[in-house]
């Protein structure tokens, strides 16, 4: 690719001036990002940490009412059974701690007094009181005033509630200690809460009952609902068994159970996705509560937020605060500053860049001077001599060593090319990549016959012959190896004649080992092939023309010997034949083989004396015979071969079949061969198995037409190969045939008055067809 120096030069320029400018500022804003998420992180280690105290703070007050329910444990008043005396002390001790939600006491014996806060009810105050006057359980509920007055009493016969099944009342009996209960949502005002109690002991030791303390914490979610964390981050707090039991929107810590009554919800279900996606999988994981400090980072729907748990609060309050926050809330601000000065870098590198190309375009004017100079030279345009324009004393000196360079190269292609025109071969340039001629001379044009403008736009394969192999430009390598053809090979002419070449084809490199070209020469050898040729088929023809002589010699003999033997075989079996009638046997088998080895000697000797008639060029005589009776013993001859290849023989025969006239044992020989050679075609190559499920099928099929029958011989096999001459002799496609067997079944057919021929059988197979003239009876009466 050419690049341009002025271009280059400005764009360098702009782009160093940018780079400059973003390292300022990536490297100013990784220092203050790093900075500020270091400040993000102590924001949310002070939130854990405030919230940690203003929960202690919170339930310090929890301390005095335990020590408020030990004191009562030693009260006379509890240690009665005076319950309007307990229930005053108990309304005394609620107005005093406003934390409180409820006081109440339960005994053994299932009687209970609770005074709680009512802001809904007739009265400010509600005490619940359970009895069990004459043994029958009485509820009563009495609304009263700030100052104690009874405001309302009410009774509420189906009321079941037992303080001794209560987790406050079953962990001070099997402590016998002050406990706390787990956060829950208080029954009576649904509002998420947690219970203080300590047992209440008689002077034996045995438990009394069990004094308990409610506090409301609501109060918790409102104060995290004021914290400012970012502009979106929140806090809550987790219990040890993961229940939320403060979060800054008080409504999402409550679910629902089957039964309908309220429970806390659990941070994996929450309705708030962030710290569901933030908390939920370490409560899973039983991360949760930890033991240190645990910064965290998690992206939630494509947002970055950062993350701390702090560890639980202490051994009686097992909470843990949870805090998280988008890191856009930190770095946001920095980061819409970071986009600004990306801007700014890159207006101010244009700037700069525009600067530095009219400074490059002053420093590159003579450089461009002195290339528009050496091109023209390059081009013929320009002498060499003319005056230098003012340059840099470098590109001086640059310029007299390239003008000699181009001189020498001027010399050099106009010797090649006139080499090139003038050769008496013809020559061409081919693209290393794609085969294409880049350059012809005239030569070339007249062996392909097309001209240099055709050629141009053409590939060398595109001459080749689709015979022989393609491969000029498929085998060029770009390793820098050595490459060359020197073959003969046949081209076909613009006109469709083909012709023989010779060529010759080399590559041509550069310094660096890359193809410039490949260098082609070609000359036309067609008139030497053919003579070669002619030569060739004269020297085969006198050789078959002697084997035959000989082979003929040799038929003639053997034809005089067999035929007696076979004249003895036929005899002795009609001997036998008299035997077994003189001695009057019933053998009807033997009778059959005797009579078949008769008449397969005599039709042996007929074939004999034909044969020795056609040698000596005898016609034969010519009879009227029946074509399917012949076609029948013909089938039976070659039983042994169609077993033995799997094949089918079916036979399509007209009914109406009229006698033929010609030699019969010729046109058997005939109908053998052909029928040899469907059978040989679709035999298994040898040494291969034959393949069962493959089908191999011979169709032998006759019918009338005019004054001749036309007999046909099909097969399925693989057909005729491409450039065998079936009828001329010595011509044959089996490795150990001699060329003889259709020449001469068309010559047999010829002499009775016949023809033979070939018909293709699409998609593969052949079918060999020949006729035989009727008798003269047959023709007339069909005339």
């Amino acid at each position: 690719m050419r690049k341009s120096l002025g271009a280059t030069l400005a764009l360098g320029l702009a782009g160093l001036q940018f780079l400059a400018i973003l390292l300022v500022v990536f490297s100013s804003y990784l220092s203050s990002e790093q900075a500020l998420m270091r400040h993000a992180r102590d924001l949310l280690r002070d939130v854990g940490v405030n919230t940690i105290e203003h929960s202690r703070g919170f339930l310090k007050p929890a301390q005095g009412a335990a020590e408020l329910a030990a004191q009562l444990a030693q009260n006379s008043v509890i240690a009665s059974d005076d319950t309007p005396m307990l229930e005053r002390l108990l309304f005394q001790q609620l107005k005093i701690a406003p934390q409180f939600a409820g006081l109440y006491f339960g005994r053994e014996d299932g009687s209970f007094v609770y005074v709680m806060r009512s802001p809904d009810g007739p009265g400010e105050f509600r005490t619940k009181i359970i009895s069990f006057p004459d043994g029958k359980r009485r509820t009563e509920f009495i609304w009263r005033s700030d100052d104690f007055a009874v405001v309302e009493r009410r009774e509420d016969p189906a009321d079941r509630f037992d303080p001794r099944s209560r987790p406050w009342y079953l962990g001070a009996k099997e402590r016998r200690a002050t406990v706390w209960t787990d956060p829950y949502i208080f029954f009576s005002s649904q509002q998420p809460g947690i219970t203080l109690s300590a047992p209440v002991l008689r002077p034996d030791g045995n438990l009394r009952g069990a004094v308990g303390v409610d506090i409301e914490i609501s109060m918790i979610s409102e104060f995290l609902a004021r914290l400012n964390i970012g502009q979106h981050g929140r806090a809550l707090i987790i219990n040890r068994n993961g229940d939320v039991i403060a979060h800054p929107d008080a409504s999402l810590i409550k679910a629902r159970n089957a039964d309908g009554t309220l429970r806390f919800a659990d941070i994996r279900e929450i309705g708030d996705p962030i710290a569901r996606a933030a908390f939920g999988p370490l409560e899973l994981a039983g991360a949760i509560p930890v033991q240190t400090e645990t910064p965290g980072r998690f992206d939630y729907q494509g947002a970055s937020y950062v993350s701390t748990i702090m560890p639980v609060i202490s051994d009686t309050l097992p909470w843990t605060i949870a805090v998280y926050a988008p890191e856009g809330d930190f770095t946001g601000a920095l980061k819409r500053n970071r986009t600004l000065n990306i801007w700014l870098a890159a207006l101010v590198a244009g700037l700069t860049g525009l600067l530095g190309l009219a400074l490059a375009d002053a420093i590159h004017r003579p450089v461009r001077a002195f290339a528009v100079r050496t091109a023209l030279i390059s081009q013929g345009e320009l002498d060499p001599d003319a005056p230098l324009p003012k340059t840099y004393k470098e590109l001086e000196r640059a310029n007299a060593a390239l003008v000699q360079q181009i001189a020498l190269r001027r010399k050099t292609e106009h010797e090649y090319g006139q080499t090139f025109e003038m050769s008496s071969r013809g020559m061409a340039q081919i693209a290393p990549d794609s085969g294409r001629f880049i350059r012809v001379n005239a030569r070339i044009c007249q062996i392909t016959g097309y001209s240099a403008a055709e050629l141009a736009g053409m590939r060398l394969r595109e001459l080749v012959h689709p015979e022989d192999p393609t491969f000029v430009g498929a085998f060029f390598t770009t390793d820098g190896g050595d490459f060359a053809v020197n073959r003969e090979m046949r081209c076909v002419r613009k006109d469709g004649s083909t012709i023989w070449i010779t060529l010759n084809e080399i590559l041509v490199r550069d310094e660096q080992g890359k193809p410039l070209h490949a260098v082609l020469t070609m000359d036309d050898i067609t008139h030497s092939k053919r003579a070669e040729a002619q030569i060739v088929q004269l020297n085969r023809d006198i050789s078959h023309l002697a084997r035959g002589n000989t082979m003929g010699q040799m038929a003639a003999g053997l034809a005089h010997e067999l035929n007696q033997p076979l004249t003895a075989i036929a005899q002795n079996a009609d001997t036998a034949l008299l035997i077994l009638d003189q001695l009057a046997i019933d053998e009807p088998e033997l009778r059959d083989i005797l009579t078949e080895i008769e008449g397969q000697s005599l039709r042996a000797g007929e074939i004999i004396r034909a044969l020795r008639s056609f040698i000596s060029k005898d016609e034969g005589a010519a009879t009227a015979f029946d074509l399917a009776d012949l076609v029948r013993q013909t089938l039976h001859l070659i039983q042994a071969e169609v077993a033995e290849a799997r094949v089918v023989v079916q036979t399509e025969l007209a009914g109406d079949l009229p006698p033929i006239r010609g030699n019969r044992v010729q046109i058997a020989q005939v109908l053998v061969n052909l029928l040899r050679n469907a059978i040989e075609a679709l035999a298994p190559a040898p040494g291969c198995a034959p393949d069962p499920s493959a089908e191999r099928r011979v169709i032998l099929s006759a019918r009338r037409e005019g004054a001749q029958v036309r007999i046909a011989v099909e097969d399925n096999g693989p057909g005729v190969a491409p450039g065998i001459s079936l009828f001329a002799q010595f011509e044959t496609s089996k490795p150990g045939g001699m060329g003889l067997g259709l020449s001469i079944c068309r010559s047999i057919l010829a002499a009775n008055g016949g023809a033979l021929w070939h018909e293709a059988v699409p998609p593969r197979g052949a079918r060999f067809v020949f006729t035989l003239p009727l008798c003269q009876a047959a023709a007339d009466a069909g005339a």
